[in-house]
C-alpha cells in the first residue's frame, strides 16, 4: 500500500461502492473507509431491492428520467454479471369503475416517461396470475415490469 491514494470515498454502502468503483474504472487508486464491520450493512441494507419503472414521477422530471434509464443499466448489469434477479411486473388495479381514469392518466404519465413494457389484462388475465388478490378487480388492469433485485442471493 501506498502512503497516497487518488480518492478516498467515505461509507461502503451502494452508492460509495458504486462511486469507488466509477473511480477505480478511470484508473484511479481508491481507498474505501467505512465505520462497520462488513459492506452494505447501514442504510443500503433496509433498500427495498424493487427496480422501479418510472410510472408515478411528472412528465419529463430527472426522476422519471432516472428510474427508466437505471432499470435498463440494473438490469443489463444483473444479467452481465450473474446478479439474480426477476422480471415480476406489478399490477395497477382499478377495482371500481371510477378508478379507470387514474390507472389510464397513470398509463398515459408512463408512456411519456419512455416506459413502454405495459399491457392491458383482462380481469380473468389478472386472476390467472394471482387469484388470491385479484378477485376485487373491477375491469381491466395495467401489468408493468418493474423488478427485483436479489441482495440475498447476490454474490
Amino acid at each position: 500500500m501506498t502512503d497516497t491514494v487518488d480518492c478516498v470515498v467515505v461509507g461502503a454502502g451502494v452508492v460509495g461502492l458504486a462511486v469507488a468503483r466509477a473511480l477505480a474504472l478511470q484508473g484511479r487508486e481508491v481507498m474505501v473507509l467505512e465505520a462497520a464491520d462488513a459492506i452494505g450493512t447501514g442504510i443500503s441494507s433496509r433498500n427495498s431491492e424493487v427496480i422501479h419503472a418510472g410510472l408515478y414521477y411528472p412528465t419529463g422530471s430527472l426522476k422519471a428520467r432516472m428510474c427508466v434509464r437505471g432499470k435498463e443499466l440494473l438490469y443489463a448489469y444483473c444479467a452481465e454479471r450473474g446478479v439474480p434477479h426477476r422480471r415480476c411486473g406489478k399490477l395497477l388495479v382499478a377495482t371500481a369503475a371510477g378508478q379507470l381514469a387514474s390507472v389510464e392518466s397513470i398509463q398515459a404519465r408512463a408512456r411519456a416517461n419512455g416506459v413502454l413494457d405495459l399491457q392491458w389484462l383482462s380481469r380473468s388475465e389478472a386472476l390467472a396470475l394471482d387469484p388470491a388478490r385479484c378477485d376485487a378487480f373491477y375491469a381491466e388492469v395495467r401489468k408493468y415490469w418493474p423488478g427485483l433485485r436479489d441482495g440475498a442471493l447476490a454474490p
